[in-house]
């Protein structure tokens, strides 16, 4: 199955489950906003989509990696607006038979998502002006 949302405003987790019975791996990744950027403080990083587009590819792409990867189930909320530091803007949960699947699904997913969802991010620096934030990892 595959959940995927976009949300202005703190990320609800997805809850574990202790129920499932065939699913030896359950990943979660929670990508948080650091304190940094390219080499300047912030307060805060602000998130931008293509309204009506980002979060269909995003489900896309959670669909892809179900396709991809034997893996059972991805969960996946990405945060718009602004996002303090430390709080997390990504969260990802996905369930697998074993760790391996579930963690090169994980990866790849967190990936292609950087490279193909139409969410942009833009740095508040403690100033209050605003930089263009770029992964380049």
């Amino acid at each position: 199955m595959v959940k995927a949302e976009i949300v202005n405003g703190p990320i609800d987790f997805f809850p574990s489950e202790d129920s499932r019975q065939q699913d030896g791996a359950e990943l979660i990744f929670n990508g948080r906003v650091r304190a940094t950027e390219h080499g300047e403080n912030i307060t805060a990083l602000e998130y931008e989509q293509y309204e009506g587009m980002a979060e269909a590819e995003l489900t896309q792409l959670a669909e892809e990696a179900m396709n991809k990867f034997p893996i059972h189930d991805l969960f996946c909320k990405h945060r718009i607006g602004k996002v303090d530091v430390g709080e997390t803007s990504l969260h990802v949960s996905i369930w697998s038979k074993h760790r391996r699947e579930g963690l090169d699904a994980m990866d790849w997913f967190i990936l292609e998502l950087k490279k193909r969802v139409p969410i942009w991010k833009w740095a508040i620096l403690q100033n209050g002006s605003r930089i263009p934030s770029e992964c380049n990892h």
